[in-house]
């Protein structure tokens, strides 16, 4: 979520890469509380990926290197190491500072409102002390928390895609899924026809627009 005007080599800010882990690994551990192996293996794949993201973004450009192997001098940049010429989708749409402004504007605002709606639904469903939560954000999604990290993998995306993200955000996308499955049929089980009468009226991840 930062930019740097380094002309030069924009890498190799290995503090960076351990500092926004750290940050945001912590804030979904907090929100997402794991307890079952699965929930573990959940995490680790969001920290992974973090890992992966932080490390090219501040550390070593790996897919950057990838592509300029292949394209050689038809690289639509001088400078590919440029900290800016870092962010792909700008580069390859030909760049400009319109463009890497509504790269920004858009990943950071999916980014950002990610993290505002797990906080609100963490806040939400511990408040609740164990009795089912069907109010606030809970009266428009059913997993509030797994629409939010969804959009930070997809915020993070378009902010700085590259190849090991992109082969693992489908992956978590699956993981997250089948954990709000199991989450459900625990749920089942805890409060009966409440719940299934609550799913049939609020949808899972995607709020109505009516």
């Amino acid at each position: 979520m930062h930019s740097f005007s380094n002309p030069e080599y924009g890498y190799g800010l290995w503090i960076a890469v351990i500092l926004n882990t750290a940050i945001f690994s912590l804030f979904a551990y907090l929100a997402f509380k794991p307890i079952s192996k699965r929930d573990w293996r959940t995490l680790g794949a969001f920290s992974a990926f973090l890992v992966a993201l932080f490390t090219e973004m501040y550390g070593f450009p790996l897919t950057i290197y990838l592509l300029t192997s292949v394209l050689g001098n038809r690289y639509p940049v001088l400078n590919p190491f440029a900290h800016d010429n870092g962010h792909l989708l700008v580069v390859l749409l030909g760049g400009g500072e319109g463009l890497l402004s509504l790269v920004h504007i858009i990943s950071n605002g999916l980014i950002v409102a990610g993290l505002i709606i797990i906080a609100v639904g963490w806040k939400r469903i511990h408040s609740g002390h164990g009795r089912l939560v069907t109010d606030g954000i809970y009266s428009r999604i059913r997993h509030p928390q797994y629409t939010g990290f969804f959009m930070n993998i997809i915020g993070f995306l378009i902010q700085w895609p590259t190849v090991v993200t992109i082969a693992l955000a489908p992956i978590m996308c699956v993981m997250y899924y089948r954990l709000a499955k199991q989450e459900e049929s625990r749920l089942i089980d805890e409060f009966g026809q409440e719940y299934i009468d609550y799913m049939k009226s609020v949808p899972m991840l995607i709020p109505r627009i009516v």
